[in-house]
This record gives structure tokens, sequence and C-alpha cells, in this order.
């Protein structure tokens, strides 16, 4: 019996991973949110790794406000460094695998195409920092780990750029979207779906996991779009399944246009073919999930 530990069961990851591992009954699960497991208490990691004794821990716990984490820079660390750290050190400990969900922030975003796992990394900002500082703590602490780089990332639950849209749409004529950042908008059941196929692949005990696929992999959506682009296609989609009755008058801006605390990444663009090539795993094809616009309105 395979057993997982998921961290940030409430998150948009983690929902999607409870509801998808309810129709698998080869593998037994629990899942905790931050009130059932503090995982930047080494004390608590360490007692719930050792009761429950799971095979993988899948750590969709983070700190993700970006703009907010410029001016939270301790609680960031604590989330997105140090919590990664105890949950790979306990896993490291009683023999389990580790997967671990970074982003794109790792990266400067000023390269031209796409960014490989092999490529620099220079986080611009204090989110992208502690997301790179958590990398390398569960890398250093884990032999058995897979950290799974994602961006843009949306689903039913939570907050994210199509319910703000949607949102938005409701109440404003008009709005200006930024138009020169790119990147791959990603669907959180999709993340969700190449977790759990890593994990069947882990430990699948008739064909033996080559450890040297152990490491670093991107995950994200195609086709590639900037923000402007990605709010056209909701509005379409949206008045297509008349939750709205019609699109507001978009206009692209630029960035300087619509200043945050936080640096965005001018190129988001992850390559993910290391990912196809290894797993099987398909780029996530967020224009179809946006037939189902229901769920986010």
């Amino acid at each position: 019996m395979v057993k997982v530990l998921i961290t940030g069961s409430n998150g948009q990851v983690g929902s999607c991973l409870v509801k998808q591992l309810q129709s698998c009954p080869e593998i037994e699960f629990i899942a905790v949110d931050r009130n059932e497991l503090d995982i930047t208490s080494e004390q608590e990691v360490i007692k719930t790794v050792n009761d429950f004794m799971p095979t993988i821990i899948i750590n969709a716990a983070a700190h993700t406000a970006v703009d907010k984490a410029e001016n939270e820079v301790e609680l960031s660390y604590a989330i997105n460094r140090d919590g990664p750290k105890y949950l790979a050190q306990a896993a490291e400990q009683v023999g389990a695998a580790i997967l671990h969900i970074s982003t794109d922030y790792v990266f400067a975003g000023d390269k031209e195409g796409l960014y490989s796992e092999s490529d620099t990394v220079n986080p611009q900002g204090v989110y992208g920092e502690s997301k790179l500082a958590g990398e390398k703590a569960v890398i250093n602490a884990c032999s058995r780990h897979i950290i799974l780089r994602t961006a843009w990332v949306f689903g039913e639950d939570g907050n994210n750029f199509v319910k703000t849209m949607l949102r938005l749409a409701q109440q404003k004529d008009s709005l200006g979207i930024v138009a020169d950042q790119f990147g791959g908008p990603t669907y959180a059941g999709d993340i969700a779906a190449a977790l759990i196929k890593i994990a069947k692949a882990i430990t699948n005990l008739k064909n033996e996991f080559d450890s040297n696929n152990y490491g670093i992999y991107h995950f994200s959506g195609m086709p590639h779009v900037n923000w402007y682009e990605f709010a056209q296609v909701i509005f379409d989609k949206a008045v297509e399944q008349k939750i709205l009755v019609k699109s507001p008058d978009v206009k692209g801006i630029k960035t300087e246009e619509y200043p945050t605390p936080a640096k965005r990444p001018t190129n988001s663009k992850l390559n993910t073919k290391k990912i196809t090539t290894v797993f099987t795993i398909p780029a996530s094809d967020w224009q179809s999930v946006l037939n189902h616009l229901s769920d986010y309105a």
C-alpha cells in the first residue's frame, strides 16, 4: 500500500490532490492544512511523519502572496524554506520520497525563449528567493526528491487570475491587463494529476524507479500567452458559456502601468519537455479546462 502525506490540503493544488486521490484505492493518504500541521514546527513535522509513516510526502503548502512576501520576509522563509526542509528531513529518516512544488519565480524572467531545469536561477523578490531556498533545502535533506516548478496556477478553489477576471468583468465595462509578461497558465488539477502519476512511478515495485530521475522538473500550460491574451480567452469562453452577457473592453498595458510591490518575471515560459520524456506527462491544456467556467463563477 502506497501511503501519501499531503500538506497544504486547502490550497489550489492540495484540494485537487484530495479529490483525485479519493478515486485511487491503491493509495492511502492523509491531507493536512496548517491548522492540523504547522510545517514550520520541526517537532510537529517529525511527529506527524513518524505516526503515519508515509511512502511519499507531497508538499503543496506555500506562502504564495508575492507582494505581501516583500514585507513578510520571516514568514515567507519559514513556510517556503524551513517547512520544506523539515518535511524533507523527516522523509529521509523514514525512507520516503518528497514531491515539492516550486515556481517560475526562481528565475529572473529576462531570458529569451523557454526556461529549462538547468538554467541559471536568479529570483528578483522575497517570494522567489524563499522558494529557491526551499528547493535547495529539499535537495540537500532528502535523496529521493522531485521538485516541480510551475507557473500561473488557477483552479476551482482559492484565489486566482481566472476568478479575478470573471469578478471584474461583472463590475467593469473596461479593463487594462498587462500584456508584456508571458507564461503558461496551469490548471491546479493537472498539477495534482502530474504529482500523483509521479508518486505512482516512484513506488511501482514492478518497475524499479531509476534514482537518476529524481531532481527538478518543469510543468506548466501550453500555449504560452501574456496576461492580456489569457484574459481574452477567459472572457470569450465566459460569453460562449453565458456566464457573461458580454466581454468587457480589454486593453493591453505595460507592466509599469500596473506597479506592484514585487517584481514579476517578464518571461515565465517553462520548457516541459523533461517531464514529458521521463513520466509521459503532457503540458497542462489550460484552454480546454476553461470550457467549464461555471466552477469558477
